[in-house]
């Protein structure tokens, strides 16, 4: 039986239309570029991330992803004049197309294999304060500024799956407080809840970012993916539920090349180097 056949545009290849796209090695660097207002997220520029991870998918060439934003900031969410103006016209139906496609961009952040590593810095609001969230990693400043602040124009902060998946990076107290008041988390504060895992200075963020990405990068590609699948179905898992989850999850990854090549490293004492397969 033929595999199925999947099309999907390779990355490297890739033409970004609403942000700045680049592959290093292994890497892939998506930068938000509309540094004169923030870098805010467009109508477009939603629905194109969205296909973009969700292409991700089938791409087997890049390994691991940055996201940051031009200018010395990360984004300051959907652009007022742009995404909220329009919004007040729409009817039910265009408004709940609306919600549902910026959902996708989570989902498809969420399920693309390959770890995803915001650098943050400056104003990373609403929707790009999401896209923060739906990283795996998230290296920040002390300058910056993290706000979900979709009650402060009249909307509940259960915005893109901000309620299910901040909890589980903060807690259920801080992310309640920050849901009901829209108010910014400094940069310290948000290593200190558990949202940075690094603090960095604004001149290196972006740097040390791309290192530890290429690091993963450089892993068991396939282990690094089942990592992140696992991290996301545990959540709703019982515990003996997911023990047996891991244990197939773990089989399936003896079964690579990678773990039969890191043990043939071990036993002549060097470093393995991973391929992936």
């Amino acid at each position: 039986m033929k595999p199925f056949p999947i099309v999907a545009p390779p990355l490297a290849r890739y033409e970004a239309k609403h942000f700045n796209f680049a592959v290093e090695g292994k890497v892939a660097m998506v930068s938000l570029n509309r540094p004169e207002r923030k870098n805010p997220l467009t109508f477009d520029s939603y629905a194109e991330l969205a296909a973009f991870f969700r292409a991700a998918a089938h791409e087997d060439r890049v390994k691991a992803f940055v996201v940051a934003g031009e200018g010395g900031n990360f984004s300051s969410g959907g652009d007022v004049h742009e995404i909220i103006g329009p919004l007040t016209k729409l009817n039910t139906k265009g408004l709940l197309d609306f919600t549902r496609m910026t959902g996708e961009l989570v989902k498809a952040m969420r399920a693309a294999p390959q770890p995803i590593i915001s650098a943050i810095d400056g104003v990373c609001a609403g929707a790009g304060a999401i896209i923060a969230m739906a990283s795996d990693l998230r290296f920040g400043t002390a300058r910056a500024k993290v706000a979900f602040l979709f009650n402060r124009v009249g909307l509940a902060g259960c915005d893109m799956g901000a309620c299910a998946i901040l909890p589980r990076i903060i807690g259920q107290g801080r992310a309640s407080e920050l849901l009901f008041t829209g108010r910014a988390m400094s940069g310290d504060e948000a290593e200190r809840f558990g949202f940075f895992n690094r603090i960095c200075d604004p001149a290196s963020v972006l740097g040390e970012a791309k290192s530890l990405a290429k690091t993963i990068a450089d892993g068991p590609n396939f282990g690094n993916a089942m990592t992140k699948r696992m991290l996301d179905m545990e959540w709703a898992m019982s515990i003996e539920t997911a023990i047996e989850a891991e244990a197939v999850a773990q089989a399936l990854c003896m079964q690579t090349e990678d773990f039969r090549r890191a043990y043939r490293a071990f036993v002549a004492k060097e470093r393995p180097v991973f391929e992936g397969d």
